[in-house]
């Protein structure tokens, strides 16, 4: 019996045990802080598991078992120019819609498959920040210069941070570039437009699958068009991923028709779009997992659980502690955590360091789904918090959040990730500076 391990585990045990024993239930804010945790993981469960991250999850092991790490390494890797690299990973978020915690499992991938550490930073933070929707909104709502402010910040930070981590590290990429130069042309398996049609197909559905509602009023417009037909375009693609799945991965027409059929019927009968969804992705498994002629197709499906499997836990525990603390704000809902709503108005007010980099904080461990993070920005506006401050937030906010850093510590180790929140809090802190001087 090792005496270490079972005293960690007797403290373990004493701290639950004092926390339970001295929980003060009666006193309100904590009460409301315990509802409010619950509440953010109820939402969070309902409208972001099955719909977002479940099909980053599939696509992640698209990357991980489908992309040959040649085909990664061409664009992100040693062999591939450092302006490449940097553009297409700065960039990539523009056609996906996701947030600092769907990012994950692709960002995971990327770099297990060999990706530099510089360009798959920048992947990691341009994927949420840069969401072609969410900046949109921004302009709309929170006005033009702040839609601007926000495109330019977020791949100016992208290629910034992933290049001064490159640096950071620049030994352990040595040794990684020298392993790659030495890595042998691997042929692919099958064409390149394949492995792509297959790719953004599922990448698509997830786009519109998760398809922003226009802010109230809107009854028109490409925005609304998309959002009130969005499960017509879901469906659409979700022939071509039925074509992708026989022609491209060979799986059995039957299995396939069936699978698709009874995902059909549950689209009819049921109110509720999460029904089909997994229905759909449940079908998707079992006719990979069963299949026995291309290994791949079982890799692919047992990729994608052993990504749900590092990252779901992970992320549960950061949304649980988000809740606790900073409250559940999503959709119409605001309540507030064990830290008042009105601590956080009051103190980003002005464009005083401070209150750019308490915006900057706040910002990088709250979590925002995406779209949300611009409608909880304007209630904050309205109670007196400044631009250059929001900004911030904007900047810090969307690529980060708690848990979001647990999972990425698990990826990178937590030397590097103190390295990567640092500098999107510090670069986040200087811009909001500089545009409220500016606005």
């Amino acid at each position: 019996m090792e005496l270490r391990k079972e005293i960690k585990i007797l403290l373990w045990i004493a701290t639950v045990f004092v926390f339970a024993y001295f929980m003060p239930l009666e006193n309100e804010r904590f009460s409301g802080a315990i509802y409010a945790m619950f509440d953010l993981a109820k939402w969070y469960a309902q409208e972001h598991v099955i719909l977002c991250l479940l099909p980053a999850f599939f696509i992640a092991g698209v990357i991980a078992v489908f992309v040959s790490q040649g085909a990664v390494m061409k664009y992100f890797g040693a062999k591939a120019k450092k302006w490449v690299a940097y553009t297409v990973a700065s960039v990539s978020g523009t056609v996906l819609a996701v947030c600092s915690c769907t990012i994950l499992p692709l960002f995971s991938s990327i770099h297990k498959r060999g990706a530099g550490l510089g360009p798959a930073i920048a992947f990691l933070y341009s994927g949420p920040a840069i969401n072609i929707l969410a900046i949109i909104l921004t302009a709309r709502i929170l006005g033009f210069e702040m839609g601007v402010a926000r495109i330019i910040g977020a791949v100016v930070f992208a290629v910034v941070i992933g290049s001064v981590m490159s640096l950071t590290y620049r030994k352990e990429e040595k040794a990684k570039r020298e392993e790659q130069l030495n890595f042998p042309e691997m042929p692919e398996k099958r064409p390149m437009w394949q492995t792509s049609f297959h790719f953004f197909t599922l990448v698509l559905i997830l786009v519109f699958a998760n398809w922003g509602k226009p802010e109230e009023g809107v009854t028109s417009g490409a925005w609304y068009l998309i959002w009130a037909y969005k499960w017509y375009i879901t469906a659409v693609f979700g022939i071509f991923l039925i074509y992708s799945l026989i022609f491209i991965l060979k799986l059995k027409w039957q299995y396939v028709m069936l699978a698709a059929a009874v995902t059909a019927i549950s689209a009819f009968i049921s109110s509720s779009p999460l029904i089909p969804m997994v229905v759909a992705i449940a079908g998707l498994s079992i006719i990979t997992l069963l299949d026995k002629k291309e290994p791949e197709n079982k890799e692919w499906t047992l990729s994608t659980w052993e990504f749900a499997k590092q990252i779901m836990p992970l992320l549960a525990i950061g949304v649980l502690i988000a809740g606790f603390l900073l409250g559940s704000t999503h959709d119409d809902t605001a309540m507030a955590g064990l830290i008042p709503n009105e601590w956080v108005a009051n103190l980003v007010g002005g464009n005083s360091v401070f209150s750019n980099f308490f915006a900057s904080i706040v910002g990088a461990f709250m979590y925002f789904a995406t779209l949300t993070e611009v409608p909880i920005l304007q209630g904050l506006m309205a109670a007196g918090m400044g631009k250059g401050p929001a900004l911030a937030l904007l900047l810090a906010g969307p690529s980060l959040s708690l848990p979001n850093m647990l999972v990425i510590q698990g990826v990178m180790g937590t030397q590097k990730t103190v390295v990567y929140v640092s500098l999107v809090v510090v670069m986040a802190t200087i811009s909001g500076l500089i545009f409220g001087s500016l606005f």
